[in-house]
């Protein structure tokens, strides 16, 4: 496997520093924001991307996998930011299609699956696999929905982007290995993180509400090491991202970036003593 830092929480940091860090930490390389507000914004991908690689090599590090928000093949600059990766990068994650408003939810499937096969289109142009991140809130929060998108297409064609963390918060007990099962064959990156639900006020009915804070790997209640002895089985050896998602408030603590890379450091250490025990 190899392991690579998202950017997202680091958009404080030039790439280059972004590199040292991520180093110096311990991973192979990064997971690059290529999106509006990321490291590199859609419009510039053309000049800066192959930039980005410049950098990371003198660094000693690779940029392995890019994050978009692309969800549509007419999204702008999307075909710009494709064209601009193919050349070293072999998976990107899609944007997500939100989920709203109640009671359309087979409408929306339908045009996700319109809008998921002009990419797929796209994509294949320039040699590269779209993957659908499964993600709690929008309409790919679960296996079965994610298969019914992806199902028609061969693993080439098109990836899935699984997350133990998001798996765990929509599947419940069973519906992340349920999910794992279901969409093996598609899987094509994975994201890592973990968290804890803290309760914070109770409604107009006296029911108490929770909040999804990000936690330590080590921390919080998705299973890791089932999670990983599962993907051993499927035969994962691809790219691990970890999110770091320790800055403002859905985080345990709010964390300033050196200590986020620190926590990063100490996760990956943990994930990669979980792997080494299940050899």
């Amino acid at each position: 496997m190899q392991f690579v830092l998202f950017t997202d929480n680091l958009s404080d940091l030039s790439i280059k520093d972004a590199c040292r860090a991520a180093k110096t930490a311990g991973f192979d390389g990064l997971d690059l924001t290529v999106r509006p507000g990321g490291h590199i914004l859609p419009e510039n991908a053309g000049t800066e991307l192959a930039t980005a690689h410049e950098i990371a090599e003198e660094e000693g590090m690779e940029i392995l996998m890019i994050s978009t928000g692309i969800v549509a093949a007419d999204a702008p600059h999307g075909e710009a930011v494709i064209a601009a990766a193919h050349d070293r990068i072999r998976s990107f994650k899609l944007g997500y299609w939100r989920y709203e408003p109640f009671g359309t939810l087979a409408k929306q499937l339908d045009e996700a699956r319109r809008k998921l096969e002009g990419i797929v289109r796209l994509a294949a142009r320039y040699q590269i696999r779209p993957c659908l991140h499964v993600h709690s809130g929008p309409i790919l929060s679960n296996g079965p929905l994610v298969h019914q998108l992806v199902r028609d297409y061969s693993p080439p064609e098109v990836g899935v982007y699984v997350d133990p963390m998001h798996m765990s918060l929509e599947g419940g007990l069973s519906g992340w290995e349920m999910t794992l099962d279901l969409i093996a064959p598609w899987v094509a990156l994975v994201g890592v993180k973990n968290y804890l639900l803290q309760p914070t006020d109770r409604d107009a009915f006296g029911q108490q509400r929770f909040q999804v804070r990000y936690v330590p790997l080590a921390d919080g209640v998705a299973p890791l090491p089932q999670f990983v002895r599962r993907l051993k089985q499927i035969g994962y050896d691809g790219i691990v991202s970890l999110h770091s998602e320790y800055k403002g408030g859905s985080s345990w603590r709010r964390l300033t970036t050196p200590e986020l890379l620190d926590q990063s450091a100490a996760d990956l250490r943990y994930l990669k003593q979980v792997i080494s025990r299940l050899e």
